[in-house]
């Protein structure tokens, strides 16, 4: 599943034609550059979705970036061709907003097969910063055995990959 997070957001990150390399990492999160993955709970929505529960030894990979002193040359153009790609390839956009005159974000967050798959893209003008992610569907983890004793948690799971170098036209 992390593959499968860092791919979309690979694929974003060429659309929107960024040219940096960004090392695994992040040394100042919203401030600096950054290339990280996170793993989070998983919930089976119960009865008709109101007891919610966390599905023990399930997690949901996340893969989050960022770059910063992005301007707005690159960004507002590189949003928009991203929604249209996105669009094309059979992502449906929950939300778009194009930001103001007085210094609004700029947004875009999309889905797919229902909610299983999501990307989310900000950028701030008066910061210059832009950030990005993908969300892959829950999975199992398979070192994880019910009742073993063990207690396990999302983390787990992310604990073990680290992400590959962000950048243009990387695999």
């Amino acid at each position: 599943m992390a593959r499968r997070a860092v791919r979309h957001s690979q694929e974003a990150y060429d659309v929107l034609g960024f040219t940096r390399t960004v090392p695994p990492g992040a040394r100042r999160t919203g401030v600096d550059a950054e290339n990280t993955l996170r793993a989070g709970d998983c919930y089976d929505g119960g009865l008709l979705g109101l007891e919610d529960k966390t599905v023990d030894g399930a997690y949901r990979m996340v893969h989050d970036w960022a770059l910063d002193d992005v301007p707005e040359s690159q960004a507002v153009p590189g949003l928009r061709r991203l929604r249209r790609r996105l669009q094309e390839d059979g992502w449906t956009v929950s939300s778009y907003r194009e930001g103001g005159k007085d210094g609004q974000e700029w947004s875009l967050y999309v889905r797919r097969d229902g909610e299983d798959e999501r990307m989310s893209f900000t950028w701030s003008p008066d910061r210059r910063y832009f950030t990005g992610g993908a969300t892959a569907p829950c999975a199992c983890d398979t070192g994880w055995t019910e009742g073993d004793g063990t207690s396990w948690s999302p983390s787990d799971a992310a604990d073990q990959v680290r992400p590959p170098v962000l950048g243009p036209g990387r695999p």
